[in-house]
């Protein structure tokens, strides 16, 4: 056994002013940003840190619990408890499709269809997309994937009219921007993105492999043409343990921001 592992059977500093489950959340983690426990390799259990901590299990469960909600350490119902990799960067400065930026990070996207149909918008897809009461929308949802790892759930909505036969036609198990690029011949140039925090309900958490309750990135996003035309809208939930949101500023020197504009 690695003699870092070890760690795990020295004594916990008891009567001390830290409890005991964050002093093993502490040990755990440790572990884990040294490179003891690898991405993807499984938490030993519960019971076993337990019998080799002299604690209780519900000790336990309280630092596993706080680790996944610091993102270290992620669950998949009935499978058990895992290590994360390096969370994963959202991509703000260029409009890339779901399977774009999981190509860029080293993965392979994959795709599960929960429902694909036509109907009537909701008040808030009608107006982001600009549409009349009478026009109908396609309706894609979806489950994204990360190699064999779920990461988002997407639910996008484009106008009928923007993309006939879209149904007959498209394969819900790869990108869509590349199908209204290649297919119809819309290129998707900017982006307007709302990022909320919230916490997975029931559903969400089974979708997504996660702890109900667990921390999530709800984006509402409207997608626009080279022509300016709202072309697509999205309501989407990622996982918050697996995703880190990055933007990169840049300061406009005084000098420019003082000069008089010419009128």
């Amino acid at each position: 056994m690695n003699a870092v592992r070890t760690q795990q059977s020295l004594p916990l500093h008891r009567g001390a002013g830290l409890p005991l489950y964050q002093q093993i959340q502490q040990r755990l983690a440790h572990q884990i940003q040294t490179g003891v426990y690898k991405p993807s390799e499984p938490l030993p259990s519960i019971q076993k840190i337990a019998a080799q901590m002299g604690v209780s299990q519900m000790t336990v469960r309280q630092a596993v619990k706080s680790l996944c909600e610091l993102g270290l350490i992620y669950s998949r119902q009935g499978k058990g408890t895992f290590i994360s990799g390096v969370k994963l960067e959202k991509e703000f400065r260029h409009v890339l499709s779901f399977s774009e930026e999981a190509r860029a990070h080293g993965a392979t996207p994959h795709s599960r269809l929960l429902s694909f149909r036509i109907q009537a918008p909701t008040p808030e897809t009608q107006s982001s997309l600009a549409l009349s009461e009478s026009e109908k929308i396609f309706r894609l949802h979806r489950v994204r994937y990360e190699d064999s790892l779920p990461i988002g759930i997407e639910l996008s909505c484009i106008a009928v009219n923007a993309c006939p036969n879209l149904m007959e036609t498209f394969d819900p198990d790869t990108s869509l921007y590349e199908k209204l690029a290649n297919h119809y011949g819309i290129q998707l140039t900017i982006t307007e993105e709302v990022i909320e925090v919230g916490k997975a309900n029931a559903e969400e958490a089974r979708l997504l492999q996660i702890p109900r309750q667990s921390p999530v990135f709800l984006f509402t996003r409207v997608s626009f043409a080279e022509d300016g035309r709202p072309i697509e809208h999205v309501k989407s939930t990622y996982r918050g343990d697996r995703y880190k949101i990055v933007n990169r500023l840049m300061r406009t020197k005084r000098s420019v921001l003082s000069s008089p504009i010419a009128i």
